[in-house]
């Protein structure tokens, strides 16, 4: 049987993660970056596109239970058998130079059969290594990548069916630990990491960064988790967030559906930003601010919706028909080809990010506004363009009304800056003109009067749940009837199980598509902000508390949920639902105890 999504847990050291299965078998990991080839791809295909399961000998399916260390990305995983009980302890420390996978395997009870198989296959799982055996390690090496496993105490290793294979037993109190670690196959060996010592720091480092939290309301633990699981998802050399650690989780479980989500989106800057100045993370939030200013300098109309993790341009879409895909879901797909779309709302969310960086006292960075000032008379030439929207729709360009919205974000925070600020230079009455320009023919184009709501774009009778973004970015005030009018359009079209989707998948081909999603996790946690701010707290609550349930075991929640089957879909774990679990709990719970 094929894991389901919610399957696994996430570990990882800020500049790239592995998902390990309730089996304990690390199914993905990408070394040395996010967006590097993976050595590990069983979750996109078998076990002979690498993985690396550590259990007891005779046990065949999931583990007994499994949890974080507290305020860590320490992941425990414990076996009851016949033979007694084991933990297995996974990590991956801050890295010096090299990453590494530790392993801690200790006994807990009786005296237990363990067996680790470990295949890598570099390349997302297309490229056995040469494997041999070197000063108590077995090094792996197949083009510019190498691996190096060692054990302590050492165990007996064995090459089989290209696999390293071992079987050890261990005794209450007795441990075994394992590390594997990459490094470029030119390089010598990397100094080693003392497994035992990496997880004590690795313990109280994270727990030192949890304490930090300023929530203090309903649901502490799942806000606290979000923020370690954005905080894992965080580039450490240049602060990019990715979107998430996977490539083509299915929206859809057999279907088309599949994209590559380890970079970083210009859509999550503000709600970002705004995460870790309420919860106590200015460090952070200050490092997001700079890797935007970085990525977006330059000629504003080459500004992009999405870049690598240093900011990089080009991310050139392909498939790997090597893999089956998660669940059958296929094409598997490496890049973004959607990285070359024009998506006007990117323009209000950068301008907005900065705003609301100068007005929390962020140090300011050099060239930043003239950099927002290039950008503004970019956006006043070329608003009027169609463009792909925030969901980055394959289907051809529209006049999307959440982009014309972020279009007058955009005006209104350069309007905004310039009134606070009267030493910058600015067109101040040519934005302003700008801004009523755009926000008369929004509420003359975008808005039904008959069904009284806001539409997906001019002239459709579709909806779009980022519409429910209006009353939080300030275009219209919570309590306009149009605000009322759209949530409740929105609630009696796009729900499901009183979860949002996107837009319709059913009868429109605004994306270009076959097939349909499931409901949007980010887009049900602003309905319930969007509740909260229109005086329906109770409903929102109870919304949120629904949702914070849907995460799996150990906090983690996908870009999707599918109601009638129960399950998680997308790319996991997702930061964008991250982002709208924290961000929503602010909104609902900050006056109980946010500081």
């Amino acid at each position: 049987m094929h894991p389901r999504i919610e399957d696994y847990a996430l570990i990882g050291d800020e500049q790239t993660a592995a998902l390990i299965g309730r089996d304990g078998s690390v199914d993905w990991l990408c070394l040395p970056r996010f967006d590097s080839g993976a050595c590990f791809a069983r979750l996109l295909g078998d076990e002979d596109n690498g993985h690396w399961r550590i259990a007891p000998k005779h046990a065949k399916g999931p583990c007994t239970r499994r949890a974080y260390r507290r305020d860590t990305l320490v992941l425990d995983t414990e076996w009851e058998t016949d033979e007694g009980a084991i933990r297995v302890t996974d990590l991956m420390p801050q890295r010096d130079r090299a990453p590494d996978l530790v392993r801690i395997v200790e006994g807990l009870r009786g005296r237990v059969t363990v067996r680790s198989t470990l295949r890598l296959r570099f390349d997302y799982g297309s490229v056995v290594p040469w494997v041999r055996r070197t000063d108590g390690h077995r090094v792996a090496v197949a083009g510019p990548d190498s691996a190096w496993l060692r054990s302590e105490p050492e165990v007996h290793t064995w090459g089989k069916d290209f696999g390293t294979h071992s079987e050890f037993t261990v005794d209450k109190g007795e441990k075994v630990a394992f590390v594997l670690t990459w490094h470029p196959s030119h390089e010598p060996r990397p100094p080693l990491v003392d497994p035992h010592k990496a997880l004590r720091t690795s313990v109280r480092d994270w727990r030192k960064w949890a304490g930090r939290c300023h929530y203090d309301g309903p649901h502490r633990d799942a806000v606290v988790r979000s923020l370690i699981t954005l905080k894992a998802l965080t580039y450490r050399p240049t602060g990019g967030i990715v979107a998430a650690p996977t490539t083509s989780l299915p929206e859809e479980l057999g279907g088309v559906r599949n994209w590559d989500y380890r970079y970083c989106w210009l859509r999550d800057s503000t709600l970002l930003l705004n995460v870790g100045l309420s919860a106590g993370y200015r460090e952070e939030a200050e490092a997001w601010r700079d890797w935007l200013v970085r990525a977006v300098a330059g000629d504003p109309a080459d500004l992009q919706i999405m870049y690598g993790l240093a900011g990089e341009r080009r991310l050139p879409e392909f498939e790997v028909p090597w893999l089956s895909g998660f669940a059958g879901s296929v094409p598997v797909r490496i890049g973004n080809e959607a990285v070359k779309q024009l998506q006007l709302d990117v323009y209000g969310e950068v301008m907005d990010t900065l705003a609301l960086a100068r007005d929390a006292g962020l140090p300011l960075k050099p060239h930043m506004w003239a950099i927002q000032s290039s950008l503004m008379e970019w956006l006043r030439s070329q608003w009027r363009r169609p463009d792909e929207g925030l969901w980055e729709v394959r289907g051809g360009r529209r006049h999307f009304v959440h982009s014309k919205v972020m279009v007058w974000v955009a005006a209104d925070r350069a309007v905004r800056t310039l009134e606070k600020n009267p030493k910058l230079k600015g067109d101040l009455d040519g934005w302003r003109e700008l801004r009523d320009e755009v926000h008369r023919e929004v509420c003359e184009k975008g808005y039904d009067a008959e069904r009284n709501t806001f539409t997906q774009s001019y002239g459709s009778r579709e909806l779009d749940a980022a519409l429910l973004l209006i009353p939080r970015v300030g275009f219209l005030p919570h309590d306009d009837p149009r605000v009322l009018g759209t949530i409740d359009a929105i609630r009696a079209e796009l729900s499901h199980d009183g979860f949002l989707r996107r837009y319709s998948t059913d009868e429109t081909t605004v994306d270009g598509l076959p097939g349909g999603e499931g409901t949007f996790l980010a887009c049900s946690f602003w309905l319930a902000e969007a509740l909260h701010m229109t005086g329906r707290t109770k409903e929102a609550r109870e919304l949120f508390d629904r949702l914070v349930g849907l995460a799996n075991d150990v906090g983690l929640l996908s870009e999707e949920y599918d109601p009638v089957a129960d399950r998680q879909l997308g790319n996991f774990p997702q930061a964008f639902s991250h982002i709208g679990l924290v961000n929503t709990a602010l909104a609902l719970f900050g006056g109980d105890g946010a500081g």
